[in-house]
């Protein structure tokens, strides 16, 4: 604990150290950048404007900044951002097949909207934020708060829009780290036709997860095996290609493809009982997971006009030897049989436009209307572990409209609504849904406003949530779609070298979609059901830019997310943390670029669904990269992750997920 608490005072100590040397020197501002923040430009309202003048808590996170903070993936980028939890399965955001590194925004489990280039990327409401490069990303634009009527189905605590680089560079990237890191690069292009490949590896890293485990239950209170396994992660490889081509002025397309291989390795760790001699260090599973994504789409921008068109198709194969079955006996060798094998496979596919279109209405009124229109696939592909074919379709249809009017030079307000239906459903299970917003803001002065905002959400069942049946999946056709309102109030300002940012908000959700878990490892089960959610709190973050090649910033979140199950646990009880902090200090003068930023989650607990939450110590991510420029065409990157090598829990469920190890990587890049 002392060293806990000696780590955590580090950190804060440097951060806040370098505040106060900007507090003390923010009245000299010859040195600050032309660059000001409330000349940033958002599409959180479907059409561009400035950050300042958007009635909603909006985050812009730039190129530089991520080139800066040295992040690999998407995933790295928004770990540490204010109001984010982060969650990790494996090393370098690896995810466990179809468990995934989703965003939790504001407290609620995996409800974010994740687009890129305005389009939906989700496979059954789920995506994978590493199959994004960092290198490939131009900004990304974070909208918290509901995002149901401009954007449909899934957006109910935000909206996250991954906005990919047109065009490319001509380099090559090479790199190495401990743990056998190894990272490979190339890109080819110009102002209008940008190609690259990137490829990472690590080796092994032992005992990332542990799980317990429960056998066959033979009276009550008694099972043939009680104890518990830990995780080694081997071999984790990530591939990506990105393509972008620009056809014409108000045409261009994008092509990306992503695969990612894993080897999990699952070891006894604790036996309390067991009832056919299994012993402590033996074999437990081990699983190889593989997923391929091919993401495709084309926009058309003119005339106030704004189509997109997308084909996104997952593939996700697990397959590997079970060694001790659910009945806590060794299972059988020889050939391979559901006894002594898993093996699983799905493939999701989803193709669709989105469409809208802008009026302005004199001087002071705009309307967008548009449409939305998605086919949506998901089939489960026969194999040993889950022999019976699935295959479920249904076409999601969306109209959507925003009126935004400018009453005065001070106040603006904008009213939204959107209609929302399914077509096409197996068994009838079609849905509509009919959500508004309104939104208010008042400028105080040039450069401060305030803003109310009070959204609907709405979010379907997957087909998977409702369909999928296996050895541990038990269908629920009778699913709800969940409803919510998210009521925000909050205050912008940016004046000299500050952003200052405070929000004010609200969340409820009826019939939240969540699973619930029964049993231990090896005869565990799950089905998704229905709760209700709430969560009250309130957001602080600033910008500031310094003098001499300076820059900071901070972030706290106060929040106290809970839940309520119908049946079971009939109370409300604890989700995630109640206090994050986070900040960053970064350098940038002639050939040296260098930045260190830092999350802190404390107040915490891990919630099992079926028992009452336990506290779990506080968890705090920290990052340092440095960059150095030898000349035009070279540049030199270390990047460290887990900087004091801290043993953080970073899973709020049952299961324990660890942190990576002190891990770094240096890379070189020669540009021509």
């Amino acid at each position: 604990m002392k060293k806990s608490l000696l780590q955590t005072l580090i950190i804060t100590a440097i951060l806040s150290g370098m505040s106060g040397v900007v507090s003390a020197g923010e009245q000299d501002t010859t040195d600050l950048p032309v660059y000001h923040l409330d000349d940033v430009i958002v599409t959180a309202q479907r059409v561009e404007t400035k950050e300042l003048d958007t009635p909603a808590s909006t985050t812009v996170i730039t190129h530089e900044e991520i080139a800066q903070s040295g992040a690999k993936s998407a995933a790295d980028v928004l770990s540490k951002v204010n109001g984010f939890t982060y969650k990790s399965m494996g090393q370098g955001g690896a995810s466990l097949g179809t468990m995934v590194n989703e965003l939790n925004i504001r407290g609620v489990d995996g409800d974010a909207l994740v687009l890129v280039n305005g389009n939906p990327i989700a496979w059954r409401g789920k995506y994978n934020l590493d199959a994004i490069a960092a290198d490939n990303i131009e900004r990304i634009e974070i909208v918290k708060g509901s995002g149901s009527v401009l954007y449909g189905s899934t957006a109910v605590s935000g909206v996250v829009n991954i906005i990919t680089k047109k065009g490319g560079e001509n380099s090559v990237t090479v790199g190495a780290g401990n743990f056998g890191q190894r990272a490979y690069g190339v890109s080819v292009g110009d102002e209008r036709f940008g190609l690259s490949y990137n490829m990472n590896r690590w080796g092994e890293i032992t005992r990332r997860s542990t799980t317990e485990v429960s056998g066959k239950e033979v009276r009550p209170s008694r099972t043939t095996l009680t104890g518990a396994y830990y995780t080694d992660i081997d071999k984790v490889k990530k591939e990506t290609v990105a393509f972008n081509y620009r056809i014409s002025p108000v045409w261009d397309v994008m092509y990306n493809y992503y695969n990612t291989e894993s080897r999990y390795k699952r070891y006894m760790d604790e036996i309390s009982y067991t009832r056919y001699g299994i012993r402590l260090g033996e074999p437990y599973n081990m699983r190889k997971y593989d997923t391929s994504q091919h993401t495709i789409q084309a926009h058309f921008h003119a005339h106030n006009w704004n189509i997109g068109l997308y084909f996104n198709t997952t593939d996700i194969n697990a397959d590997g030897p079970t060694f001790i079955g659910a009945d806590g006996k060794h299972t059988p060798s020889g050939a391979k049989s559901s006894k002594n094998w898993y093996q699983s496979r799905e493939r999701n596919r989803t193709y669709g436009v989105d469409a809208q279109k802008q009026w302005r209405i004199g001087d002071k009124a705009n309307l967008i209307a548009g449409l939305s229109l998605e086919r949506e696939i998901y089939k489960s592909i026969p194999s040993l572990s889950e022999p019976k074919a699935l295959d479920y379709t249904r076409n999601n249809w969306g109209l959507f409209a925003q009126w935004t009017q400018k009453f005065d030079d001070r106040n603006t307000g904008v009213f939204g609504a959107r209609e929302t239906w399914t077509t096409g459903a197996q068994f009838g299970r079609n849905y509509n849904n009919f959500s508004m917003s309104g939104q208010f803001l008042h400028k105080l002065n040039r450069d401060s406003s305030v803003y109310m905002n009070v959204t609907q959400s709405f979010k379907m069942p997957a087909f998977s949530q409702m369909f999928n049946k296996t050895d541990m999946a038990i269908p629920n056709p009778g699913l709800k779609p969940q409803t919510g309102v998210n009521y925000e109030i909050g205050w912008k300002m940016d004046r000299g070298a500050h952003s200052l940012r405070a929000a004010l908000f609200h969340i409820r959700i009826k019939d939240n979609i969540t699973p619930r878990v029964t049993g231990g490892a090896g005869n565990r089960t799950y089905v998704y059901i229905n709760e209700d959610y709430r969560n009250t709190g309130i957001e602080l973050s600033d910008k500031i830019a310094g003098k001499n090649g300076f820059s900071y910033h901070w972030g706290l979140t106060w929040q106290n997310p809970v839940s309520r199950q119908n049946t079971g646990k009939t109370y409300w009880d604890r989700k995630f943390g109640k206090i994050q902090l986070t900040g960053g200090i970064s350098y940038e003068r002639g050939k040296w670029t260098s930045a260190l930023s830092a999350s802190y989650l404390g107040s915490r607990v891990q919630t099992p669904s079926g028992a009452h939450s336990t506290p779990v110590r506080p968890y705090l991510l920290t990052s340092w990269n440095t960059i150095y420029r030898p000349d035009a065409h070279s540049e030199i990157s270390l990047a460290i992750d887990n900087l004091l090598d801290r043993e953080d829990v970073l899973s709020h469920s049952s299961a324990s997920y660890w942190a990576t190890p002190a891990n770094y990587m240096l890379n070189y890049t020669y540009r021509f």
